[in-house]
């Protein structure tokens, strides 16, 4: 048997291992591999990357194989992302190939970029018409990840009105043409989303509470960033204990993940009441007094991530955070300081349920009672496995 009269079976399990551009060399073999490299289930997953080549590191799908791809496959594309570098004429092509799939059943829609400002600069009435059509056409969009794009509220109300019995996933972090009211419509009709990222400015009381209707099935993640690019230009609101415990009630086991992205004078609307957050990472410095309202107010807590905080020993707040947030299995510490003591104590009262602690060796302060060298012996026996600080942060 030669290589020209493998089954197709055979031949379509070879090329799924391989590239697109390694595919399209295959193809061109026999006319028996051109046609297994047009089978359909080739083409429901793909990834559309674009970039110029003056200013990007990205390959680029090539033009011809692109309108190949509209001309014969647009149909068959379910999975569908689109990586491009931060040229608005990437940002813009990739609306122009998503104005052309009028005949697509998508599931899956990634749009990624890799740097900024990249889909920001493409006009808001291009970016809406583009999506539209996909919206409009493909009617049984499950998961969305469209974040730092300019997304506005018309657009999720098309999305919403052809999508909302099987919208799942909705990611739209840093999406400022979007308003509470547009993604309260969303949580408002989509009863079946089960995963949202979004922006703190558009998470409201009316959202958390619309997320816990009766109506609405279990939401599993919720992520919330909290991010501001100067300090003292944005006043934080407070979300009610009340709403929390609603979502809580409703959804007993969702991951309520947080990114902060604040200075240590903004904090002050955050965890002053219970919050059931279960996942912190703060990005910036956050003060003494931050992580021990954490340690107060956050009994749900799985994860905690701390990248910097400054030169006073974290002992009492991380000792109290251990003490009260019994869910508590993974810590990460860069740019703070602990005592070894302080650090034990931690250690000893979470015990073998931290299955992740990556503390930076330049965190440990030895003192009288350990130096860095029996810091680790001890800690590894509390943990019940061999530990070591980390030479480099691992988060």
């Amino acid at each position: 048997m030669d290589w020209g009269s493998l089954p197709h079976h055979v031949i379509l399990r070879v090329f799924q291992f391989l590239t697109l551009v390694d595919r399209a060399r295959a193809s061109s073999v026999c006319r028996r591999w051109n046609e297994v490299f047009h089978i359909p289930d080739l083409w429901r997953r793909f990834e559309f990357e674009l970039s110029q080549p003056a200013t990007s590191y990205l390959k680029s799908t090539h033009p011809d194989l692109i309108q190949q791809i509209i001309k014969r496959h647009a149909d068959h594309l379910q999975y569908v992302s689109f990586k491009v570098d931060s040229s608005t004429e990437s940002a813009e092509a990739a609306c122009d190939i998503l104005s052309q799939l009028v005949n697509c059943s998508i599931k899956t829609l990634g749009l990624i970029s890799t740097a900024k400002p990249s889909f920001m600069n493409v006009s808001k009435a291009h970016f809406a018409s583009a999506l539209t059509v996909v919206f409009v056409n493909s009617k049984s969009l499950s998961s969305i990840k469209i974040d730092d794009t300019p997304l506005d509220d018309p657009s999720l109300k098309v999305l919403v009105a052809n999508n909302s019995d099987t919208l799942k996933l909705l990611k739209m972090s840093s999406c400022p043409h979007v308003s509470p009211a547009g993604i309260l419509c969303v949580a408002d009709q989509c009863h079946g989303l089960k995963e949202l990222a979004l922006n703190y400015y558009i998470l409201s009381d009316e959202l958390l509470l619309a997320l816990s209707s009766e109506k609405h099935v279990d939401l599993e993640h919720l992520r919330i960033d909290v991010v501001s690019e100067n300090p003292g230009q944005v006043q934080f609101h407070t979300i009610k204990k009340q709403s929390w415990d609603a979502l809580v009630k409703h959804s007993p086991k969702v991951n309520i993940v947080m990114y902060f992205f604040l200075y240590e004078d903004e904090f002050d609307a955050f965890f002053r009441e219970e919050t059931p957050v279960t996942h912190l990472y703060f990005g910036r410095a956050v003060s003494k007094a931050m992580l021990g309202r954490i340690g107060m107010n956050c009994p749900r807590l799985i994860e905690l991530v701390v990248c910097a905080n400054g030169l006073q020993p974290l002992d009492d707040e991380l000792i109290q955070i251990a003490e009260r947030c019994k869910n508590l299995t993974a810590m990460g510490l860069g740019e703070c300081e602990v005592t070894c003591r302080g650090f034990i104590e931690f250690v000893k009262m979470c015990g073998g349920r931290l299955t992740q602690l990556s503390i930076m060796e330049e965190v440990l302060i030895p003192d009288s009672d350990y130096s860095l060298d029996r810091l680790h012996l001890e800690v590894s026996k509390h943990l019940g496995r061999m530990w070591f600080p980390d030479m480099m942060p691992t988060w």
